[in-house]
């Protein structure tokens, strides 16, 4: 039944009748160099001149003024929302439709998930839900806003831009502000997608971003925390060094701090893989233009960003007919070796956020039954321009 489809795949990855990934990494600049030099300077822990590189060069990439370099994209979720002042019993608002680490976050940071809906569109949270939701729900009391069913301050809200097609999250920012509800931005997926002419991650108070083994660049395991604000940034990189006060042989602690800050060896592969996200981004939107004009003649949608977007086209997505379809599509992609896989189990259905509040997930719910993503691997070989500019390698002064 989708055979024609599976023929396209292969052909667009010149796989004859190999196994195709879903996302490969690719390595193709300086990754051995830098990794090298790493271990030769010993420097191979949080202390070292590639982990102050990379947050120059997030910076750089974002247009954020400050970056922190973290273990994980869950990490520097984790972290933003303890320096956001999140505590244990609040609520945080996100949406259902996401990965597991989003909600994890926030269980970890002792607070409750409430799970709004999504848009179709964009598949990221819906300005309309979000809006409707805190209207019929939550009560400013002295600029607090309080959940008046649970009597609970929600602390934040997290939306996330899925698969690294931006959500409108001016929309949400402006909704946020109204009722003193801090933004958390969740760009995991989206390295290099903008909105409106701004990097993802840049609207809120913070942004975090995730660069685990198959993301568009990656450094095995890594993420970052990008802020506009200065103590914010000095706050969550202090805490991220398990707050260790500086000095030359003291060892005092001033809070309750976590050893998240990433080792010099995972961000010497990031810097050398950032230096190449410009020709990767045009490898991908490449790859995103000959999937849109293949599915163009075909009854399932391809999916592509709204107006005044610019996807990273991070996985590919395309929607199909109902649960039906999907599985069958599923079915016969992965038997004829091509990798392709359904988007996440909502987060509400979840043994562990099942008695979580829900508004009305109605958007959810239908993309949960027909979305699959498709091959996204970046395909060496092929000549691209790059979309952004260049970033300059590399070249440590001291180790």
């Amino acid at each position: 039944m989708y055979s024609e489809v599976i023929a396209q795949i292969r052909s667009l990855f010149n796989a004859g009748e190999d196994f195709v990934p879903l996302h490969a990494p690719y390595f193709g600049g300086n990754e051995k160099k830098y990794v090298l030099d790493t271990i030769d300077s010993t420097f191979v822990s949080s202390v070292g001149a590639y982990v102050h590189r990379f947050e120059e060069m997030m910076v750089e990439i974002t247009g954020a003024k400050y970056a922190i370099a973290t273990t994980s994209g869950t990490a520097a979720l984790h972290l933003a929302l303890v320096v956001a002042g999140v505590k244990p019993g609040d609520e945080v608002i996100t949406q259902p439709l996401t990965f597991a680490a989003t909600a994890n976050a926030i269980a970890h940071a002792g607070a409750e998930p409430v799970f709004v809906d999504v848009d179709r569109d964009t598949m990221g949270l819906s300005p309309a839900a979000l809006k409707t939701f805190l209207e019929q729900n939550v009560s400013l009391q002295d600029g607090i806003a309080i959940n008046k069913h649970s009597g609970k301050r929600i602390a934040a809200c997290i939306p996330m831009h899925t698969f690294g097609f931006p959500m409108r999250i001016d929309e949400v920012q402006q909704i946020c502000s109204e009722y003193n509800i801090t933004l958390i931005e969740d760009a995991a997926e989206s390295l290099g997608s903008s909105y409106k002419g701004k990097h993802t991650g840049t609207f809120g108070l913070m942004g975090t971003f995730s660069f685990n083994g198959n993301k568009t660049v990656t450094c095995g395991g890594g993420g970052a925390i990008v802020t506009n604000d200065e103590a914010i940034a000095k706050h969550a990189k202090h805490l991220s060094t398990t707050a260790k006060v500086p000095h030359a042989w003291e060892f005092v602690h001033d809070e309750v701090g976590y050893n998240y800050r990433m080792p010099n060896l995972n961000a010497a592969l990031a810097c050398a893989q950032l230096e190449q996200l410009p020709a990767i981004l045009g490898n991908k939107l490449a790859l995103a233009e000959s999937y849109s004009t293949f599915f163009r003649e075909s009854k399932i949608s391809f999916v592509k960003g709204v107006a005044e977007s610019s996807p990273n086209y991070w996985l590919n997505t395309i929607i199909l007919d109902g649960i039906d379809a999907r599985d069958e599509f599923l079915r016969e992609t992965n038997a004829q070796k091509v990798m392709t896989r359904p988007i996440w189990r909502l987060m509400n259905k979840l043994p562990m956020y099942a008695n979580c509040m829900c508004g009305d997930l109605s958007n959810a719910e239908w993309l949960e039954e027909r979305v699959v993503n498709i091959p996204s691997s970046y395909r060496p070989g092929l000549n691209n321009i790059a979309i952004t500019k260049k970033i300059p390698d590399f070249v440590p002064q001291q180790l």
